[in-house]
């Protein structure tokens, strides 16, 4: 009977040791591994992404792996091989190109690790779980309605000149933020109360690849050059702090800022920290706040909850079709900022400190 009792006592300690080193779902979180792919280092607002997630991640317990492409998309891709091959449990990818990763997202699925994309929707696969992003229209609403609400269109003011900018034509965001400004300013611009001197509208037009800054540059360079040299412009449609900033450059280069020949209206996106000092200064007119540490945090939560076996929280399940399927997805609230706001909404938030924004 003795040797019987032992031999029990043997082989539960034996399962016993096994559960605790294996990735059960319900086992310890130190053990899980997630692979975090995120676009560039060139924007502040990405390297603020990667470092909350993984924050997130491992006050859950989680380790991480954080790799950031610098806008190759064969370098993320290259990356998110890598994660599948060291066998992550699971991927957040904020993808460069939304319709590049199909074939290694198909890899992912065979390995049976669930994918979460993160801010950009990736397209044409089958194999994404779960979005996390901001109302991405209502950001483009937002930046349209401050325009409106700026010039006085809705009082009957007017006419004003207006360029307009649209993101990188390989991130589907940049068509949800292009619809929702035109949804506002369309009927202006229809009415004559806008005009478009250069005629170029549509994303096949207006697009900025990569979202680079001295690529906009350049375009307002050559509007202002061929549509502005006697006509003043009144406001930029932008959708992004980085290209704004770029617009800036062109507008001050042929002397807007000034006493005599005020800025336009610009508008922007992300309240990176260059752009909200610009804000401050009297330079560039607006942003849209997206707190990307809820972002980081809700991103955190779907990933907690898919490899517990448990339905993560979403409120959004019909809006982002990705040409294979629609994603369920979690939206979050993008706010508006400027000059009057940006204290209350960026300090007040322990976004950015007071001292952050005066050196």
């Amino acid at each position: 009977m003795k040797r019987i009792l032992s031999l029990i006592v043997l082989i539960a300690m034996v399962f016993t040791m096994a559960a605790c080193g294996s990735k059960t779902t319900g086992g310890k979180k130190g053990e899980k591994l997630v692979g975090i792919a995120m676009p560039t280092k060139s924007s502040q607002r990405w390297i603020d992404d990667g470092n909350n997630m993984v924050k997130e991640f491992e006050k859950l317990g989680y380790k991480t792996d954080l790799q950031y492409a610098e806008d190759v998309v064969e370098n993320q891709i290259s990356q998110i091989e890598n994660m599948i091959t060291k066998g992550v449990d699971a991927l957040v990818i904020a993808s460069i190109d939304g319709e590049s990763l199909s074939d290694v997202l198909k890899k992912a699925a065979d390995a049976k690790i669930p994918v979460i994309a993160y801010d950009r929707l990736i397209r044409k696969t089958p194999n994404v779980n779960y979005y996390a992003t901001f109302d991405n229209f209502k950001v483009g609403v937002q930046q349209g309605s401050y325009i409106e609400k700026a010039l006085g269109l809705k009082e009957g003011k007017g006419p004003f000149n207006i360029e307009l900018f649209g993101g990188s034509p390989d991130d589907n965001n940049a068509y949800f933020f292009y619809d929702g400004a035109m949804s506002v300013l369309k009927p202006y611009i229809d009415s004559g109360k806008l005009v478009v001197k250069s005629g170029q509208m549509g994303m096949d037009k207006v697009s900025t690849l990569r979202w680079d800054g001295a690529t906009a540059q350049a375009r307002m360079d050559n509007l202002l050059s061929a549509y502005y040299t006697t006509d003043k412009i009144h406001a930029v449609l932008s959708p992004y702090d980085g290209i704004s900033i770029g617009i800036l450059s062109s507008l001050k280069g042929v002397g807007y800022g000034t006493q005599g020949q005020p800025m336009p209206v610009v508008t922007g996106q992300d309240a990176e920290l260059p752009s909200v000092k610009s804000i401050i200064a009297g330079e560039q007119t607006q942003t849209v706040f997206k707190d990307t540490r809820q972002l980081a945090k809700k991103a955190v939560e779907m990933v907690d909850a898919v490899l517990n076996g448990k339905e993560p929280e979403v409120n959004d399940t019909k809006t982002y079709n990705n040409g294979v399927k629609v994603v369920p997805s979690y939206l979050l609230e993008p706010v508006s900022v400027d000059k009057s706001n940006y204290e209350e909404v960026l300090v007040g938030s322990g976004y950015y400190t007071k001292e952050q924004l005066e050196k």
